[in-house]
Order: structure tokens, then sequence, then C-alpha cells
């Protein structure tokens, strides 16, 4: 299997691993390869950390450097099932069409408890889509972890979130050069599709404010055209659009209901038994906080802790060193790893 060839692809340090006929949701069975990389594998305690929608191994925020919250872990990114590192559309002629985030969950653990040789992780973190995925793991695997971390994401896609979802999804698949579906028999590529796909996307990543400020300038642009067409309509053509519409359209399907018996995402919630620390980001537009804050009513032991920022969903992601420093010292502290600053007040404090 293949990991993506374009320019600037960075490959570094990733591995394979095959897991053979993986039974999917859908009912297929395919031989399937999930993609990985690990970093300080010698620590003791590990921590998973799975691709989001749009990234790679090597693009995802992984809180590893020296001075960070899981310098001392064992961390394994994870690329998703549908991503283009792991089996996926773009590199599987007979992949399912129909993907779902139990299969990624189950895939997953089978690369965790069968190759690697991990019977339980300290913590499942993960951004936007793959803030979703923590959330399943909780449901589908209650006694592997201590902890999880959704960053910018939700137990359940809402209805908004759908309908965000559906205006990129239809910006490629009404594209003319997608050629309803059939551009790989003509060997060709929707290059225009894809780019209407980020180019549609980008408003709804980042905040009114970020814009009104000319945040974009911060990032070396001038004007906010040469920033849509560098950083999303360039973005988004590189990838294989299969690949983004069979996530797409599980993103849009998630909900933790679906682990359950009876189907209802609150019951499912409730369940949970890990310790939950909630990040979404205050301008999130598609992962707004006053979801996260209904969510987090239903968890046994759940904590909201909301970014405040401008950079909207991106803010999660590791867009810019403010916010990620400040995700940073949330994670070490909700992980024990650092003291919290009211509890090292307190110990000063004279008793009487």
């Amino acid at each position: 299997m293949p990991l993506p060839t374009y320019d600037g692809y960075d490959g570094a340090g990733i591995e394979i691993y095959t897991i053979p006929a993986f039974k999917f949701t859908s009912g297929a069975s395919l031989d399937i390869r999930i993609a990985y990389r690990s970093f300080n594998p010698s620590a003791q305690k590990a921590v998973i950390i799975p691709t989001c929608f749009g990234g790679r191994i090597n693009t995802t925020l992984t809180f590893t450097g020296e001075k960070d919250a899981l310098a001392s872990y064992h961390v394994i990114v994870v690329a998703m099932l549908g991503n283009g590192e792991s089996s996926s559309p773009s590199n599987e002629p007979d992949f399912p069409k129909k993907l779902d985030y139990r299969d990624c969950i189950h895939s997953q653990h089978d690369l965790l408890t069968k190759h690697i040789g991990i019977t339980g992780v300290e913590a499942v973190i993960g951004f936007s889509m793959a803030a979703q995925q923590a959330y399943y793991w909780a449901c589908m695997y209650p006694k592997f972890m201590k902890y999880i971390v959704p960053i910018c994401g939700s137990a359940k896609t809402s209805t908004h979130n759908y309908a965000f979802v559906e205006g990129p999804k239809a910006a490629l698949i009404h594209s003319i050069d997608y050629e309803d579906g059939s551009y790989r028999t003509k060997g060709t590529n929707p290059t225009r599709g894809l780019r209407a796909f980020g180019r549609s996307y980008c408003p709804w990543a980042l905040s009114a404010k970020w814009f009104r400020e000319r945040c974009y300038q911060e990032l070396g642009y001038i004007g906010v055209e040469e920033f849509i067409q560098t950083e999303w309509e360039d973005r988004f053509e590189v990838w294989d659009a299969e690949d983004l519409l069979i996530l797409a359209r599980m993103w849009q399907a998630g909900d933790i209901g679906t682990t359950g018996t009876d189907g209802d995402y609150l019951n499912a919630l409730q369940s949970i038994e890990a310790k939950v620390l909630v990040m979404p980001s205050r301008t999130d537009t598609y992962f707004p906080p006053e979801d996260s804050e209904i969510e987090v009513n239903y968890l046994e032991h759940g904590e909201l802790a909301v970014i405040e920022t401008i950079w909207g969903h991106m803010a999660g992601g590791g867009a810019n060193t403010k916010d990620t420093e400040w995700m940073n010292d949330k994670i070490a502290i909700f992980l024990g790893i650092k003291p919290c600053a009211t509890a090292l007040s307190l110990r000063g404090l004279q008793l009487n």
C-alpha cells in the first residue's frame, strides 16, 4: 500500500501494520493496513492520538516536545481509515463505500493490542474528527484508557455541523471535473472540485473576528485571496476526492449512540467511565462550546475547558502558539503531570 506521493508529503517514521480479513460494520471484509508512528516508544505509559479530517500523521499535534505534556509518554499517532495513509479509497480498489467510526476504533485497537503489545493506554487525545474518535474509544473499550481529551469535537455530529459539511461536499461532487465520480476511469483528477472544496471550507474553520483583524497577515499573507488559495485550495488539491468524501460522510454520521444497544448518545455519554477533559474553542462554528457544555453535563467525570480564542476551529489543531501552549498546560494538569495553580496557591495558605 503506497503512502501519498505528492510534493511536500512527510512520511518520516511511519510504519504499517496489516490486519487480514478485517470485518467492517457494513459487513464488508478486506485485508487492511494501518499507518502509524511511535514517539518515545520506550516510555511505560502510552497515549494514542488519531488523525483528524485533512490531517496526516506528521501534521498531527502531538504535545511531545521536550517540555510538553506528553514528553514522557509513548505517543502513538494513528492514521484513521480513509485518510490516504491507512487503507482508503485512494490506495485500496476494493475499499468499502461506507466507513464508520467504529471501524477506525476496532482497527486501532487491533494495532495496539495485537501488534504493538499494549493492553491499555493512559489517554486518548484528539482534535476534530479525532475528538469524535476519542469519544468512540471511551464507549467501545471503556476499560482501555483512564482519560480522554476531545479537542474541538463532539460525541454526536449536530445537524448544523452536518449542514456545514454538505457545502464543501457539494462543491466537489458537482464540479465538472468530478465527472459524477467517474474521473478515475477517464484518467483525470477533479482539480477544480478539490479546490472548490477547500475554498468553501475556509470561512468555517476560522472566526469572523479572525478575518476582521486580518490574522492571515500573521501567517505571512498580504491579502485574504492569497491565504485562501495557498492554505485551502492548494491544501486540498493534493487529496484524493474519494478519501475526502468518505471521511466527510463518516464525520456527518458521527454518533456514539451507535455503540450502545438503545442508540441514545446521551446514555452513551453517561456510560463513559474515563475522566474526560472537553476542550472546545470559543469561536468554533461547527463544534461550538454550547454543544460541549451540554455533553459535559451528561458525563460522570467530565471537565470543560474552553479555549478563549479567535482562531475558531483551527485553534485546537495547533494553528497558533498561544492556544497550543494553553492546551498543553491544561492537558498536563489533567493527566496529573503538573499541579494546577489553585492547588499551588492553597499550599501556601496559613491555617489558624
